[in-house]
């Protein structure tokens, strides 16, 4: 057991709450609060934040803002930009108030951060003044280190609080209510199927929702190439594989609504994005294919085996409408890691049981095994691969 874990069992935890409370205040206080200085837009949620910070900055550029990002790819200012190589996506409280302090000071108007429960838990979200607050979707995740998943809902929720201007949030997430519920100033609520919701908020939960506003896309389209759909009347047309990017793109256009960004604008911009690194990105496209993702929750792997389960049956059909083609019906191999040690082992077997519905071979690998029996790991993924 590491001294950082020994210190956690021995110490009570409400001294360790304020610790992490008084080290925010600390570093607010030494940084002389930039925050204030800044327009702060926070995104959280389980899945789909990475990327949808890349689009909201992408959105404010085009509008011709100055932006700084902080996020699990990397940290930047401006036009200056270093790999995230902390391991972390959400640094301490002292870095991200000096990353605040350098981008008020180099003139940026908005800092995009990304936003986790660890870290909300830490209090690295204290005395950071939000301008939005920003909901991509929530599934169980970090279970054991919240000790359950409403308490790990409720971390997510204090990003909300702290954000009394906007919130924008998944409308079709399952918890969409609970973060509808904290007050604001302005709500943007994004879905794909928006009106069956809409009634049941006025009937079922009572919600005033007069002053909310509710963008949804239509026609939406999925193809080996990427996606299309329409909102508000405006085509937008993504080189982004995957379904699931349709309300990653919802929510960063959402953003760029509330700040009074013409659609066209986040148009331009979300259609100039050729990819994102390590989400669904093809590194390899001769003679196979090989893409990467970071998909490390069930959700998020089911819908990548999906999303490409789906381009390689849709170009395997295409193929036998062709006299004489050879086209074989690719192979799915996944090489399997996102099963850290000491953490989530409730997942692992689930992860297995993914893999194996959808992949012809799977490779497991021992990533971050910490203090914990590398052994024990792939023990724990194989349980579910031999459910199938």
């Amino acid at each position: 057991m590491g001294f950082k874990n020994l210190l956690k069992k021995l110490a009570p935890s409400f001294l360790i709450t304020w610790y992490h409370f008084l080290m925010a205040f600390l570093g607010a206080i030494l940084y002389q609060f930039p925050s204030r200085k800044l327009k702060v837009i926070g995104v959280t949620g389980t899945n789909g934040k990475t990327t949808v910070v890349e689009m909201i900055t992408k959105i404010l550029e085009e509008a011709d803002y100055k932006v700084a990002v902080l996020n699990s790819i990397k940290f930047k200012i401006g036009k200056k930009e270093l790999p995230n190589e902390l391991r972390m996506t959400m640094p301490g409280r002292f870095f991200i108030q000096r990353f605040l302090r350098q981008a008020a000071d180099t003139g940026c108007k908005y800092a995009v951060l990304e936003v986790t429960s660890e870290g909300i838990k830490q209090y690295r979200h204290k005395f950071i003044d939000f301008e939005a607050a920003v909901l991509t979707n929530l599934t169980p995740e970090h279970i054991e280190a919240h000790k359950g998943f409403e308490n790990y809902k409720k971390a997510k929720g204090k990003l909300f609080e702290a954000a009394k201007n906007i919130h924008i949030i998944n409308l079709d997430d399952e918890n969409a209510v609970y973060f509808l519920k904290i007050p604001s100033k302005q709500k943007l609520c994004y879905s794909i199927n928006s009106h069956l919701k809409i009634e049941s908020l006025k009937i079922d939960w009572k919600l005033k929702i007069e002053n909310w506003k509710f963008i949804k896309a239509a026609d939406i389209q999925t193809t080996p190439q990427g996606i299309s759909f329409v909102v508000e009347n405006i085509p937008f047309n993504l080189h982004l594989l995957g379904g699931f990017n349709v309300y990653n793109a919802l929510a960063a256009i959402s953003v760029g609504i509330s700040q009074g960004i013409d659609s066209k604008i986040c148009k331009s911009a979300v259609e100039r994005i050729e990819g994102i690194p390590g989400r669904m990105e093809l590194v390899i496209s001769e003679p196979f294919k090989v893409f990467v993702d970071y998909a490390f929750t069930p959700n998020a792997l089911q819908k990548v085996y999906e999303t490409l389960s789906g381009i390689f049956n849709f170009q395997f059909s295409i193929s036998k409408q062709i006299p004489n083609s050879k086209f074989k019906k690719p192979k799915l191999i996944c090489v399997l890691g996102a099963c850290g040690g000491g953490r989530d082992k409730w997942k692992r077997p689930v992860l297995g049981e993914i893999a194996a519905k959808y992949c012809d071979e799977i490779i497991v690998t021992n990533e971050d095994p910490y203090d914990e029996n590398p052994d024990q790991i792939l023990e724990n993924i194989e349980k579910g691969i031999l459910k199938i």
